[in-house]
């Protein structure tokens, strides 16, 4: 991995990169826990809808299970050197009861509607608490751009 060279970027640039993938991007890092089984962690599609991540899973999966009963979650994009993790509170969504808005939209953006499989499935709803981004050590200092659910400038 090159590190070299790596022009350190000021706040609103994170954000405004972040923004970008949080759009393009297509697959997020999901990290549940729970209080007898521990930690557990897998990649979901996801959809930003400029406020909130979405994903969708099987209603009988460990993350869901884990949401219900610890709703707080990290989320990661997957790049190690461009990091942007996020943290926040998961709220589930039925799939007979997710926002129309919401499931048009990721169904629009992966070609696939949960709602229309055979099997239930459950929303997972992520409004960042708080957002880090770094590309690489000269990005650590300053790698919080939101904080308490307010976008840093």
């Amino acid at each position: 991995m090159e590190t070299t060279g790596t022009v350190r970027r000021e706040t609103a640039e994170r954000r405004r990169d972040t923004l970008d993938r949080l759009v393009a991007e297509r697959d997020v890092w999901v990290s549940t826990a729970h209080p007898d089984h521990g930690p557990h962690q897998v990649p979901l599609w996801f959809l930003w809808d400029g406020l909130a991540v979405w994903m969708c899973t099987d209603a009988t999966s460990a993350t869901v299970r884990n949401v219900r009963q610890e709703p707080r979650v990290r989320l990661a994009l997957p790049d190690s050197f461009d990091v942007v993790l996020l943290q926040g509170e998961a709220e589930c969504f039925p799939d007979r009861e997710v926002p129309g808005d919401a499931a048009e939209a990721f169904a629009g953006k992966f070609g696939w509607d949960p709602r229309k499989e055979e099997g239930p499935f459950v929303y997972v709803r992520v409004v960042p608490k708080s957002v880090h981004a770094w590309r690489g050590v000269p990005e650590l200092r300053g790698r919080i751009i939101m904080r308490d659910g307010t976008w840093l400038e």
